[in-house]
């Protein structure tokens, strides 16, 4: 079982506090993290995965710490991420979006440039990948001419292809009708299931209530709230927020 701890984390962009020591622990479960526009959440990620060092505090998993670790050591110990904007490699195929995401362990060793990837074992994994997302009859079709419900899946794919232990999913609803987010909720469920746990930031409310046994609600780079989604949505801290009474 994986554990992921933030403790007292806090960061600043020059003049401006984006987190106000943050603290919450979390480990088998499917976690939401919401909070108004400019609450800090997509910062926390980025905390999290390796992109930014906190100004204070420390990301813990499993016991070690990894916030002044870079990405490519973060996703090696079983930490991996998409982004709210989604970004593939638009001129390569899906196959080779995935592809990609099982070179992790040869990055940024020199060893990358010249490791072949496309291995008959490889690419039995990446028609399991995508079996998973509900993506293979798009193997070979160009990552850019998605559409973006299809993409945010690829996103998730190529996280896959790491081999998780956590997964961080940044949105991944936004921009989906009604039955593409009940399908991408079903896809998640089936993920923790097989052991990944997961942690999503999440504009929408319906699909976030639904799908997330717990939420930690972020408003100006600090907790207000956290607790089962029924608890959450009664907590009058949290309606104040997205009002804008806060």
């Amino acid at each position: 079982m994986s554990q992921l701890e933030i403790r007292s984390v806090s960061h600043w962009f020059g003049g401006l506090q984006a987190l106000r020591d943050v603290t919450f622990s979390t480990s088998d479960e499917i976690l939401g993290l919401i909070g108004p526009n400019g609450a800090g959440k997509t910062t926390l990620f980025n905390v999290i995965s390796g992109f930014i060092v906190p100004t204070r505090g420390e990301v813990l998993l499993n016991g070690k710490a990894i916030h002044r670790l870079r990405a490519d050591q973060t996703i090696r110990l079983g930490l991996a991420r998409t982004f709210q904007i989604v970004k593939p490699f638009a001129t390569l195929t899906v196959e080779e979006n995935v592809l990609a995401g099982l070179g992790t362990p040869y990055y940024p060793k020199a060893e990358a440039l010249y490791k072949i990837y496309r291995t008959r074992e490889n690419l039995e994994k990446i028609e399991q990948m995508l079996e998973k997302v509900h993506l293979s009859e798009y193997r070979f079709s160009p990552a850019a001419k998605l559409p973006i419900g299809l993409q945010r899946r690829l996103e998730i794919a190529r996280a896959l292809a790491t081999h998780p232990k956590v997964l961080l999913l940044d949105e991944p609803a936004a921009g989906l009708v009604a039955q593409e987010a009940e399908e991408l909720a079903d896809l998640i469920r089936d993920l923790h299931s097989q052991g990944i746990h997961i942690i999503l930031i999440e504009h929408n409310m319906r699909f976030a209530m639904n799908l997330c046994q717990r939420i930690v609600v972020l408003a100006q780079g600090e907790i207000i709230a956290e607790g089962v989604p029924a608890e959450i949505q009664n907590n009058e801290k949290v309606i104040n927020a997205y009002l804008g009474q806060e």
